[in-house]
C-alpha cells in the first residue's frame, strides 16, 4: 500500500483557516502518513506543526511556498522543503518578504479606501500574533464589513482586488533562481508548484505549453530545482501524468499537494 502524503498545506500562520496542530490532528485521523506545511514567505508555523507532529506520530516536514519572478517576467511559486528554518540568511530573506508585503498591503488598502471599501489593519487581524497579511485575507475582511458576500467575489475580474487599480500595486517578489538558491543553500530541495498555473505559456495543457513548460524546467534545473508538484488540485489526471513524464525526463523528483487552505482537512 503506497503512503499517504500530502506536501504541500497551508495554515493560519499565512492564508490557511486553521491552526498548524488542527491540520496535524486532521491529517493523522485521515491516514496520512506524511505531510508538509508550505505557507507563504513564512515559517512561523513549523515549530507547533512539527511538536504536533511527534504527539501525534505523523512525519510532518518543514516547508515554505514563495512567490518568485524569472528574470523574463514569468510568475512562479517555489516550494521548499527540508530546510534549516533557523538559517541566519533565510530568516534574513523572509524578514525583507514580510516588509515588502506590509508595504504593499498599505497600498492595497489605500486603493479599496478611494473606491470605497475602507479596511484597517484591525479588520485584517483575524487572530492574536498574526504576522501574515496576503488578499486571500483581505478578502475575508471584505465579507466582514459586508462589502462582498464572499471571498472569492473580491477577486471578480475588473473589480476590488481585480481592478486596474489594485492590479497595479505589485509586492517585490524573490528572482526564481535565487529563491532556488536560497533553499539549496539552507539544505533543503526546491519544487516547481502547479505548473499547469503558468500565465503567458499558451492555452494551459497545450502541446505549446508542455514544450515551454519543460523548457523553463530546464532552465530552473540548471539553478537547483529538485522537483516538480506533478500532482495537484488543478491539474487533470492527464496533466499530472504528463508533467510526471516532463520530471523524470528531466530527473526530477514527483511531488504531491493539495495547497489546502480551509479548516475541513481531509
Amino acid at each position: 500500500m503506497e503512503p499517504k502524503i500530502d506536501l504541500h498545506i497551508h495554515t493560519w500562520f499565512s492564508d490557511g483557516a486553521s491552526s498548524p496542530t488542527d491540520i496535524v490532528k486532521r491529517a493523522k485521523e485521515a491516514g496520512y502518513d506524511k505531510i508538509a506545511i508550505t505557507d507563504h514567505d513564512g515559517v512561523d508555523g513549523l515549530e507547533e506543526a512539527l511538536e504536533a507532529g511527534e504527539q501525534e506520530g505523523i512525519r510532518v516536514i518543514p516547508g515554505i511556498e514563495l512567490a518568485t519572478e524569472t528574470a523574463d517576467g514569468t510568475e512562479l511559486h517555489i516550494l521548499g522543503y527540508g530546510f534549516d528554518r533557523n538559517d541566519p540568511h533565510f530568516q534574513e530573506i523572509l524578514a525583507d518578504l514580510r516588509k515588502k508585503r506590509e508595504t504593499r498591503n498599505q497600498k492595497l488598502l489605500a486603493v479599496l479606501k478611494n473606491m470605497g471599501y475602507p479596511l484597517s489593519m484591525k479588520d485584517l487581524t483575524l487572530r492574536e500574533g498574526q504576522r501574515f497579511v496576503g488578499k486571500p485575507i483581505i478578502a475575508r475582511a471584505m465579507v466582514k464589513k459586508g462589502y462582498v458576500q464572499k471571498p472569492k467575489d473580491a477577486f471578480e475580474k475588473g473589480k476590488f482586488l481585480e481592478s486596474p487599480e489594485a492590479k497595479k500595486v505589485k509586492k517585490e517578489k524573490l528572482n526564481t533562481a535565487d529563491a532556488i538558491h536560497l533553499i539549496r543553500q539552507a539544505g533543503g530541495t526546491a519544487v516547481l508548484a502547479h505548473p499547469i498555473q503558468i500565465r503567458d505559456f499558451g492555452e494551459p495543457g497545450s502541446e505549446a505549453f508542455y514544450q515551454k513548460t519543460e523548457k523553463l524546467i530546464e532552465e530552473l534545473k540548471k539553478e537547483g530545482l529538485g522537483g516538480l508538484e506533478c500532482f495537484h488540485p488543478d491539474q487533470s489526471p492527464e496533466e499530472s501524468e504528463r508533467f510526471a513524464r516532463i520530471a523524470k525526463k528531466q530527473g526530477l523528483r514527483i511531488t504531491r499537494g493539495s495547497d489546502f487552505h480551509g479548516s475541513e482537512y481531509k
